[in-house]
């Protein structure tokens, strides 16, 4: 990117792999009713706070073929973890069984950050765990 110019606010291509920047946050939030989006923390981080609309299946159930019957491969999928680096694995799996997936970069930290709200499971103030 030349000094001076703006990202793009749409997802960028690494390599084979979509990542999304910490500029498209807000509208991953605004179009999550076209999106699938995937937390693969672990239950305990799930709990403290959580995307709502978001799909929980922690990475390690992930990774065993747990999105079966839960994910639709027809619609885009963001993953999403704490702080993006199990979500771009997991991205990069999905992506291997055929998902149009991407991952959130920065994680539940970066959503927490830009101020996007999450809630905890009791339905009181979410906290990134």
């Amino acid at each position: 990117m030349v000094e001076g110019e703006r990202p793009s606010p749409g997802p960028r291509r690494a390599g084979r792999r979509e990542v999304v920047c910490v500029i498209d946050l807000r509208r991953v939030y605004d179009g999550r009713a076209d999106l699938q989006i995937l937390d693969v923390r672990e239950p305990y981080e799930w709990d403290a706070g959580r995307i709502e609309g978001a799909i929980h299946i922690p990475l390690a159930r992930l990774m065993a073929g747990g999105d079966r019957g839960v994910l639709d491969q027809s619609k885009p999928v963001v993953v999403v973890c704490r702080t993006g680096n199990r979500s771009e694995l997991a991205a990069t799996m999905l992506q291997a069984r055929g998902y149009d997936a991407s991952n959130l970069e920065g994680g539940m930290e970066a959503w927490a950050r830009e101020g996007l709200p999450f809630s905890a499971a009791d339905g009181g103030p979410g906290r990134v765990a």
